[in-house]
């Protein structure tokens, strides 16, 4: 899409989003509110994001929704994130989700899946002697590498498929590659499906709410198919790549613009 294009786009979505009694906000956290690290643990929001979503979170709730949608364990992402109060959030590609209220759920694995990754768990040595790094989740293992060289990484890389095509029960576990990694994840839910039901559970004869969802990898690609038409899918990175988003922004000063840009509509509409 052409800078020109995406102007257009935005003016149109913004002037929508002024007049729209209802407004649902989607971030993904690593590579769009965070940036990489060689250690997830160490990946802190951008300067500025959280003031950002303070905003927002202030916003009145009967007619403004944010949600954080991450393909990690919400027990890992809530520290690095700061901010617990009032926020709801879907932590493992859609399998765990916490209301604002605290409330927890996490959709349950089939047994074989749960061997499965077990398994896969005892590949944690040969993956630091290669100079990987493991990252456990309650339905998948994240194996990382990066800021290895290409031929280390590479090789880490092949040693894991060989492992996971010899794995008893592989059939349970589906294999996706990410910014930095793969992670052997157990297949049934992705972010798409947040989206599809974040769109479904609106009251009934309620207005459909101007929806956003912004993300950076991927696997955020399966929630920008899913929303399509419905609303603004925006692709948030430094580089540009291939994607079914609508709009293309950099991180963090077009993000932040753009959050800041969402309060103030929202502050003014309220």
């Amino acid at each position: 899409m052409s800078s020109a294009d995406g102007g257009r786009l935005l003016t149109t979505f913004w002037a929508q989003l002024a007049t729209a009694q209802r407004a649902l906000l989607l971030l993904d956290y690593d590579g769009t509110l965070a940036p990489f690290t060689l250690d997830p643990a160490d990946a802190h929001p951008y300067p500025g994001i959280t003031g950002a979503l303070e905003r927002l979170l202030a916003l009145p709730t009967s007619s403004n929704r944010l949600v954080i949608v991450s393909g990690r364990w919400l027990r890992d992402l809530r520290p690095l994130l700061g901010i617990d109060h009032g926020l709801e959030m879907w932590g493992c590609h859609g399998r765990e989700r916490r209301l604002p209220d605290g409330r927890h759920s996490l959709t349950p694995l089939p047994e074989a899946a749960v061997r499965a990754l077990a398994e896969a768990d005892a590949w944690e040595t040969m993956a630091r002697r290669l100079g990987g790094r493991v990252e456990r989740k309650p339905a998948s293992l994240a194996f990382h590498w990066r800021g290895l060289p290409a031929d280390r990484h590479e090789a880490l890389r092949q040693a894991l498929a060989q492992r996971f095509a010899e794995l008893p029960g592989n059939h349970t576990l589906a294999w996706h590659d990410f910014d930095g990694g793969v992670e052997l994840r157990v297949p049934g839910r992705d972010k798409g499906d947040v989206v599809r039901t974040l769109l479904a559970e609106a009251p009934p004869g309620a207005p459909t709410p101007r929806i956003a969802y912004l993300g950076d990898d991927l696997t955020d690609e399966d929630a920008f198919k899913a929303l399509g038409e419905q609303g603004l899918s925006v692709l948030v990175r430094p580089e540009y790549r291939p994607t079914a988003a609508q709009l293309w922004l950099r991180p963090p000063e077009d993000l932040l613009a753009f959050l800041h840009r969402w309060a103030d509509i929202r502050e003014q509409t309220g």
